[in-house]
């Protein structure tokens, strides 16, 4: 039995230390310090600002302005002077001929031969053309860049505007679930009062539950909207971000439809990216057909040359070289006629990105109009809903109403919130749209220029 104590009393004593461990261990956890993941006040021209820079669209469209300004590069050393130079030796003995029935050789010769070569193209039509087309294709890289910015900082504003309508939603969804909540206990009261049926008291709850459902509907979308934000940004993925602009209803300036064509067909980098992708479709073809002319090149070599090394003697050969293409099977026609199609593209999609261009440019402003009149209406209609509840909390009071009404009410406020809140989005992402399509991205983000006009969403 002492035994049997003993070991008892020693199973004790260990479990006692390893718990003591552990809750060592738990405390030390419970200490460890905050995430390090950073934290962002993120402006809309904050967001458009972080995005350029670290966007990896971006970043690739930069290093294709690179490459095309490689590819010229590469081009104009073809016509610049070529110089090369080269050193042999070689052991030599040549065969003479045969005399009287033997063969005659000669000695073995070392020969040293150090030497530099020269070539310098003249006149070469189709290199020429080749360099032109090298230049005004690393243009046209440049201008893509700068359509694929705008349409980067087009994509972040809008997901901007998309994040911070999901952090409404969120403040809407809360703001339902507390008047629920409101509506239940007062259901309550007024069953205990006599007031009210159980019924009543059901009803209540089931509606409290469901927009807290609703809410954890948001809360998710509001995640998301997040994310595709940071992604766009090419931040980190864990980086924590605080809104600082919500969604307005702002002063834009008005046009016509013909005034906004016009902007649009001065502003858009798209035109002038096409303009020198057609162009350089002309000058490849000029390039195939400058082929057919004779170039002429001059070359040169100046070398040092000797069966010793210490004693070599100078020899030079100087040379113009014409080159007169005859025949080379019809691969020139070949190639000739297949630049004519692709020019004749080139042609085509200019003629479509025009008449893209007035379209874009005339839907987003009838976009612009039509949305702000949706912000207007949505206004209106919060405010009545707004009333049309705080009336129908007074006659519920008082018993001139039954919970059923009440609800519907609420439901109606509500329903107003979520329409004033699309309302809104609609019409800054019609505002990003009337930008993108005009070529103006600053309008995005130039507040002085704008008078914003209050509206209050009651959360």
């Amino acid at each position: 039995m002492n035994d049997r104590w003993k070991d008892t009393v020693k199973l004790w004593v260990v479990t006692l230390a390893i718990v003591g461990l552990m809750g060592e261990g738990w405390a030390h956890s419970a200490e460890l310090p905050p995430s390090s993941a950073p934290i962002y006040q993120l402006s809309l021209r904050k967001a458009i600002e972080i995005g350029v820079e670290n966007n990896y669209d971006l970043i690739l469209s930069r290093e294709r302005i690179e490459e095309a300004r490689g590819v010229a590069l590469t081009r104009l050393g073809a016509m610049l002077p070529n110089l090369s130079g080269e050193g042999n030796y070689t052991n030599r003995k040549v065969f003479q001929g045969q005399f009287g029935g033997q063969d005659a050789v000669s000695r073995r010769r070392n020969i040293h031969d150090l030497r530099g070569r020269l070539t310098q193209n003249i006149f070469n039509l189709s290199l020429i053309q080749q360099w032109r087309s090298g230049k005004t294709g690393a243009e046209a890289a440049g201008f893509e860049a700068e359509v694929t910015r705008r349409d980067t900082i087009s994509t972040i504003a809008l997901l901007y505007f998309e994040a911070i309508r999901a952090e409404a939603a969120v403040l809407a969804r809360e703001a339902n679930v507390k008047l629920n909540k409101e509506l239940w206990t007062m259901a309550e009261g007024r069953k205990a009062a006599g007031a009210a049926t159980g019924l009543d008291v059901t009803r209540a709850r089931v509606q409290y539950h469901s927009e807290r459902q609703r809410l954890l509907d948001a809360v998710i979308e509001r995640n998301r909207s997040r994310l595709n934000l940071i992604r766009v940004m090419g931040i980190p993925n864990d980086t924590k971000v605080i809104f600082t602009d919500a969604l307005k209803l702002v002063d834009m300036p008005t046009q016509t439809p013909e005034e906004a064509i016009a902007i649009a067909m001065d502003n858009r980098v798209e035109l002038k990216a096409q303009d020198r992708r057609q162009m350089e479709t002309e000058l490849r073809l000029d390039a195939i057909k400058g082929e057919r002319i004779p170039s002429l090149d001059v070359r040169g070599d100046y070398g040092l040359i000797g069966e010793k090394f210490d004693d070599r003697f100078s020899s030079h050969t100087v040379g113009a070289y014409l080159s007169i293409p005859l025949f080379d099977g019809g691969q020139r026609e070949g190639r000739i006629q297949e630049s004519n199609s692709q020019l004749r593209q080139q042609h085509i999609r200019t003629k479509n990105l025009i008449h893209q261009v007035g379209l874009d440019a005339r839907d987003a402003l009838l976009t612009l109009e039509s949305s702000r009149e949706q912000v207007l209406v949505s206004r209106e209609t919060l405010e009545l809903a707004r009333k049309e509840l705080e009336l129908s909390q007074k006659a519920f009071a008082i018993g001139t109403i039954t919970h059923l009404e009440i609800i519907n009410a609420q439901a109606s406020l509500a329903d107003s919130r979520d329409q004033a809140i699309e309302a809104l989005f609609n019409f800054n992402a019609a505002r990003v749209n009337i930008a993108r399509s005009q070529g103006r991205m600053e309008l995005l983000y130039q507040e002085k220029a704008i008078t914003a006009q209050s509206f209050y969403l009651g959360f």
